[in-house]
């Protein structure tokens, strides 16, 4: 690894800022402007749209290592690991990371997945038939919005949005920093469905506003898990499966929950969940788990105190 590169453009650490700015806004902007290069008056669940999209997002997620190679050409950072390991795609310690996030996350959802159990009509062994039923997966993946909500778009968000911009973003903020910088482009970018619902009237210019600024907070709070997740492992395939978790789940239905006829029990589970989570949340995601970290080696080219500030995410 250079470390005379982590100046970086004319030795300047602001223009290395800019650069890894620049870099990931213009990612992120590709991302969302792929969704709108087929001109559609179809809303957007309409299966034809998705198929389109399907195929736009996978053409910029395939294109954005570029992305990094062109950035690490501008500024001069050499990282000292090959490029699919440094976007999380590697064999050391992926079981671990494939299950130990997920059940991390299964953990922080205990109340709504109880809730869910409880009005479920099914029992546990109707659940298990019909997850061990090719039939039931041949529906699935026949489902555009299920390949959309559950394989795709976890596959390319966490792709472009933690794979390529957090390795852009940690030789300027260090680690602990880039971790909550790198959400807002996610979340910024989910402010796209606001064209859309105000294109098909789906409600009033305020509730969509407001639905909006929902959105961006939940997505970025959910994009800074995500991106904790993929420092801590080093791997991809975690975000991705939470990303899909959380998708089918969707956002705990606090108010249904507090008028369930056993809400007490329900609160009870969704407040364990919380405190299991935050316990067990460092121990779940310990590095050791993982083997080496790619990721880590560059937050040594950011400042000597967000270097020092990102030692407890590398350890």
């Amino acid at each position: 690894m250079s470390e005379e590169a982590g100046a970086g453009p004319g030795g300047s650490s602001s223009g290395l800022c800019w650069a890894s700015l620049l870099s990931c806004f213009s990612l992120a902007c590709s991302y969302v402007g792929s969704l709108y290069v087929w001109k559609s008056h179809l809303p957007r669940d309409h299966p034809a749209v998705i198929k389109r999209r399907f195929t736009s997002v996978l053409i910029v997620s395939c294109l954005s290592p570029a992305f990094i190679w062109v950035w690490k050409e501008v500024t001069g950072i050499k990282p000292g690991t090959s490029l699919l390991a440094l976007m999380g795609f590697r064999l050391e310690g992926i079981l671990p990371a494939m299950l130990l996030p997920l059940l991390l996350t299964m953990v922080l959802f205990l109340g709504p997945l109880i809730q869910l159990s409880m009005d479920c009509p099914w029992d546990l062994l109707d659940g298990v038939k019909v997850a061990f039923d090719p039939h039931f997966w041949v529906l699935c993946l026949t489902d555009m919005r299920w390949l959309r909500n559950q394989v795709i778009a976890p596959l390319t968000e966490e792709l472009v949005f933690r794979a390529c911009m957090l390795p852009m973003l940690v030789p300027c903020t260090g680690l602990g920093p880039a971790v909550f910088t790198c959400p807002l482009f996610f979340g910024v970018a989910h402010f796209h469905h606001v064209i859309e619902q105000l294109r098909f009237r789906q409600g009033s210019t305020a509730s969509i506003f407001l639905s909006a600024v929902f959105q961006f907070s939940y997505t970025a709070v959910f994009g800074a898990y995500t991106a904790f997740i993929f420092i801590r492992t080093g791997h991809l395939v975690g975000p991705v499966l939470c990303h899909s978790f959380c998708n089918y789940v969707g956002f705990p239905a606090v108010g249904a929950a507090l008028e369930h006829p056993q809400r007490l029990l329900v609160v009870f589970f969704y407040l364990l969940g919380v405190v299991l989570f935050l316990l067990l949340l460092h121990p779940m995601t310990d590095p050791a788990f993982f083997g080496h970290l790619p990721i880590c080696s560059l937050s040594r080219l950011s400042s000597a105190a967000n270097s020092i500030s990102s030692l407890s995410l590398c350890s």
